[in-house]
């Protein structure tokens, strides 16, 4: 079972036991030598602390099941050592988990508290369900993303066995890693803007000597494009289904209110309808969470999935202008005799760093291709699945909505 907590809030008061299940936002292997996932996280004020649980029967570790508690900023630790080892320069570095935001919940749930002496009893408690309800939805896609980063690297035959992963599952105490000052996250954003404009220049005047290669950066940037625009209709899509579920909140309050005003026949009329309105708005709910879940999140993942693999081809192209730099150093060097064997030495090695990531980055982008088709395939069959079934339900819904109302107009 997992709980999921808030220790600064009281809506977070009671813990809510959910089914435990590993992460539906990627394509796991069969492997079953590492298995990590949360099995517990408490959100706090400025931090939430996830409890990662592994079990596992490799040799490098000394117990074939542990847990540690871990801070967001350890997981972005852990991506960075990744993205800084050269021996990976040709795989595809799992995107980091986004950062906890939990504000604009936050922040509803304390406007809500300051405006409960204009509202009734039932239409407070209504709202404050709601709130809690979102907040912790939110709540738990942070869980999730934060687990599909472990589990993505434990599938991984590579990455299981990186020492800095082993230090971050099995190291018992905290890892001390703190978040970057103003001063780093400018040099930080100053390196994104070099590297975006080297790979400008690299796609502009670097031409690929490999179709393959080159076929696959023209496919990932349309890609990107295209799921990036997908991924916002499909929040616009949810954020509409949401909409929808808020005016039926306000018709059955409207119309609590009238049968309230109305004292004689028609009072029964309006409790019934207002349940009917009621029962719309959840069903409507579900329908922007399940959409949330199999739709907007997958797509906002593999988008993250695809800069990561734009990523790979960016280091491959910067490797080949490296090995063709090397090879004009060298007809220099030839041409002058000065420091040939140096230059050869240098082009080598180039050369060698140029087919190993290119070997590697075929078949990680190979992996890419089945993993992510195979993945939409089951996904889009399971959200026609769930809407095909909420239909059914509002089409119930309305049914017997209109069988009651019927009969009370009958009497």
């Amino acid at each position: 079972m997992l709980t999921i907590h808030d220790s600064n809030d009281s809506s977070q008061s009671n813990k809510e036991p959910t089914t435990k299940v590993r992460s539906e936002t990627i394509d796991l292997n069969d492997d079953q030598t590492l298995l990590v996932d949360i099995s517990d996280a408490l959100s706090e004020k400025e931090k939430v602390k996830f409890t990662v649980h592994t079990k596992t029967n490799l040799p490098m570790f000394d117990k074939p099941e542990f847990s540690v508690v871990r801070l967001h900023e350890e997981f972005i630790w852990l991506h960075n050592t990744l993205v800084d080892e050269e021996e990976y320069s040709g795989f595809i570095i799992p995107p980091p988990p986004p950062r906890p935001d939990f504000d604009a919940s936050r922040e509803k749930l304390q406007k809500l508290g300051e405006g409960e002496g204009t509202m009734t009893k039932e239409e407070f408690a209504k709202t404050k369900q709601e709130l809690e309800a979102e907040y912790l939805a939110t709540f738990k896609k942070t869980v999730a993303m934060h687990e599909v980063f472990l589990q993505r690297l434990a599938a991984h035959p590579k990455f299981k066995n990186d020492p800095n992963f082993r230090i971050f599952l099995g190291y018992t105490e905290d890892l001390l890693v703190r978040g970057k000052n103003k001063k780093e996250k400018l040099v930080d954003l100053f390196s994104k803007c070099s590297k975006s404009a080297d790979d400008m220049v690299l796609s502009n005047t670097q031409k690929d000597i490999d179709d393959y290669f080159d076929h696959q950066r023209v496919f990932l940037l349309d890609y990107h494009k295209h799921i990036k625009d997908c991924t916002s209709k499909a929040d616009k899509m949810t954020r509409s289904h949401k909409n929808v579920a808020n005016r039926y909140t306000r018709i059955a309050s409207s119309l609590i209110s009238l049968s309230t005003i109305d004292s004689n026949l028609i009072e029964k009329f309006y409790t019934k309808a207002a349940d009917c309105f009621e029962n719309a708005r959840k069903s409507e709910e579900r329908v922007a969470s399940d959409e949330d879940l199999k739709l907007s999140d997958t797509l906002r993942y593999w988008m993250r999935e695809t800069v990561a693999s734009k990523d790979l081809l960016y280091r491959r192209l910067r490797c080949l202008a490296n090995y063709e730099n090397a090879n004009r150093n060298l007809d220099k060097a030839r041409l002058k005799n000065r420091d040939v064997l140096l230059a050869e030495e240098m082009q080598t090695k180039a050369g060698e760093k140029f087919e190993s990531i290119s070997k590697v980055a075929k078949q990680e982008l190979q992996d890419f291709n089945s993993r992510r088709i195979g993945f939409f395939k089951k996904n889009f069959v399971d959200l026609v699945e769930l809407e095909l079934k909420h239909a059914k339900a509002q089409i119930q819904i309305y049914k017997n909505c209109l069988q009651i109302l019927r009969e009370d107009i009958g009497e």
